[in-house]
């Protein structure tokens, strides 16, 4: 197990490099120059290149990629071409508040998902199933940015249930520790701080946990039917065990690999696709980050922080990968 881990991480090595260059060609790509943006409509011809020249930016492609790169292997991030301060000690808040916010989406997700498909796959070919599964396939289907809008008409506008953006109370606002709201309000024993965070994060919350809801329940359907038809599932109903033991003990564990897989693909996705949710909501997440980064056409904050959400994708897949091992004895890595 341990030389698979070793190994998996070593081959992190080239993806994240050919992952450098490959976003470090293409934000150059567009069109724009940095100078020009931080400067303005009137700016003189002399003052874009002393800029320039400044950030670097008059140099060869080569040679501004070779010196980001050995940045990177000293652990610098490089600066901000709009705010001319490290990226490392300000892309920790917005990184915490999408951390967050998928997580929290995440949870809904699972917890309503496997729940849907397990009941669905339960009683199979009902009018119940076919009424989960179809409002999977619309939650599939449904735009995020449709969806979110929907939600702040309804739950904050009309109803005025939950506020409609921001991570917490201006007035208000929460004192951070670690950046992650709940946390920091737990740490702080303030009741009503933690309760104003869960109220900013239930709009985009489920606003982005409906897709991978939808899959996850979709899924657990169909790994759960295939397990269900097993010998030892009619062995175990045959022997007079409440079907509720049945589904969830014995099939469940069965059927979670695919399920598992799912989950993690959904995971490292909602960290790095949460950019229509976080702009609706004004959630000051790293999806808002790089949005404003690209237009200011910030091209260290842009190819930074894509690198950091490749790292927790390629993490997050090798976690569970190890969880196979752990749920299924067969799997063995070496």
């Amino acid at each position: 197990m341990y030389a698979y881990i070793i190994r998996r991480l070593l081959t992190l090595i080239p993806v994240l490099l050919g992952l450098t260059l490959i976003v470090f060609l293409m934000i150059r790509a567009i069109p724009g120059n940095p100078a020009h943006i931080i400067l303005g409509q009137a700016a003189t011809e002399e003052s874009i290149e002393a800029l320039n020249k400044k950030l670097g930016l008059d140099q060869p492609w080569y040679v501004q990629y070779f010196k980001y790169l050995g940045g990177l292997l000293t652990g610098d991030l490089g600066d901000s071409i709009r705010t001319d301060s490290p990226i490392s000690e300000q892309i920790w808040p917005y990184l915490a508040g999408t951390i967050e916010l998928a997580l929290v989406a995440m949870l809904i997700a699972v917890f309503i998902g496997v729940n849907a498909g397990i009941i669905s796959a339960w009683f199979q070919n009902s009018w119940f199933d076919y009424a989960l599964m179809l409002l999977a396939l619309i939650g599939v289907s449904m735009p995020i940015f449709w969806l979110g809008l929907l939600e702040q008409w309804i739950f904050a506008v009309n109803l005025d249930w939950f506020p409609t953006g921001g991570r917490d109370n201006v007035r208000n606002p929460v004192e951070p520790i670690t950046h992650l709201y709940i946390i920091d309000t737990i740490i702080q024993g303030d009741t009503e701080k933690l309760v104003e965070v869960i109220r900013h994060l239930v709009l985009p919350a489920v606003a982005l946990a409906t897709i991978p809801m939808a899959i996850i329940a979709r899924i657990t359907r169909s790994s759960m039917l295939e397990v269900m038809r097993t010998d030892y599932i009619r062995t175990a109903k045959a022997k007079g065990m409440k079907m509720f033991w049945v589904v969830y003990k014995h099939s469940l564990k069965n059927a979670s690999i695919p399920i598992l897989t799912v989950i993690g693909l959904q995971l490292g996705l909602l960290l790095g696709g949460a950019i229509l949710t976080e702009t609706i909501f004004s959630w000051p997440g790293i999806g808002r980050y790089i949005y404003d980064a690209i237009n200011y056409r910030d091209y260290p904050v842009v190819q930074s922080s894509i690198l950091i959400i490749a790292l927790f994708f390629v993490l997050i897949n090798l976690i569970v990968d190890i969880l196979y091992a752990i749920i299924d004895p067969r799997i063995k890595y070496r």
